[in-house]
């Protein structure tokens, strides 16, 4: 059986041409971390660079993608609006929604992205170039604007709890702005269906210095991208200590644990497709109580 996980280093980052992923690109490169060739049937992550004067031509898939800002500026161009994007910024893109990439500043612009489910290379990476849309003036990302409603903004100060009010977060009350905490975690909806995602979430998560999550599984797949900090995780059994600039990916099915290394640690996450509203997360150690219990009877 071929394994249910894939672990990639931030020193293996392999940034190639998309070729049709994104037809008449100047100056883009992606790193697919993990996709379609490594057996997953509804990720691909990965990591794009855009240099500065590049730019992604207007084209739609036929599947979603969101994204996250990690470095640089650029204008992401829809029927909707034209979005100026900075560090921190996320957004969905969804299926078959025209739109366009334009790196205008002085630095590279880099964003980690999913697309779900992942482009299937022998259909052309299910991408198509279309007429070119305009770019309007640009607007940038405001949760209460409804031209930016399928974007939001992330701090660090988000993730922590004490401050998790209102007049701070400046918006009503939703999965974009609620902050779930518990044992020493604290998890921070990004993409959701509030923003217009169907197929997928991606969303940040923090540890605390004894922050644990003990081996579980799920009817979905994860992939994860190390921000800050270090983390031991487990996949099936393996045993990794994961840095900033690592990416992982756990299949249906595979066993993983989390427990941060006694400093806080911060990564990315996406789940695809979303999560049920029940049974999304098998404990082993509810199902160890299960099997003792029997066996004493």
């Amino acid at each position: 059986m071929s394994a249910r996980y894939v672990v990639r280093r931030a020193e293996e980052a392999d940034y190639r041409e998309p070729g049709a992923l994104a037809p008449d690109a100047q100056g883009y490169t992606r790193w697919c971390a993990v996709g379609f060739d490594d057996g997953s049937a509804h990720t691909d992550f990965g990591m794009s660079r855009l240099e500065p004067g590049g730019v992604i031509p207007t084209h739609i898939h036929s599947f979603e993608e969101s994204f996250h800002l990690v470095e640089g500026e650029v204008l992401l161009v829809t029927p909707e609006a034209t979005v100026h994007l900075v560090a921190g910024d996320y957004g969905v893109i969804p299926l078959g929604v025209p739109h366009s990439w334009h790196n205008t500043g002085d630095a590279v612009a880099v964003w980690s992205d999913i697309y779900s489910p992942p482009p299937r290379p022998q259909h052309d990476y299910d991408t198509y170039r279309v007429a070119d849309i305009a770019p309007a003036e640009p607007v940038k990302v405001d949760p209460r604007d409804p031209r930016t409603r399928s974007f939001g903004a992330i701090t660090t100060e988000q993730m922590n709890p004490g401050k998790q009010s209102q007049e701070l977060l400046a918006q009503s009350a939703s999965m974009r702005t609620a902050l779930l905490v518990y044992s020493g975690i604290s998890l921070k909806m990004m993409v959701d269906s509030d923003l217009g995602s169907v197929l997928h979430t991606m969303f940040m998560v923090q540890y605390e210095p004894d922050g644990v999550a003990g081996p579980h599984d799920h009817p979905l797949e994860e992939a994860y991208l190390i921000m800050e900090g270090e983390v031991d995780a487990t996949f099936d059994g393996y045993e990794v200590r994961m840095k900033p600039g690592d990416i992982a990916w756990a299949g249906v099915g595979c066993v993983h644990s989390f427990r941060a290394t006694g400093a806080p640690v911060r990564w990315l996450e996406t789940q695809s497709p979303q999560m049920p509203p029940r049974h999304a997360y098998r404990f082993q150690r509810d199902w160890t109580y299960l099997t003792d219990k029997l066996g004493a009877e």
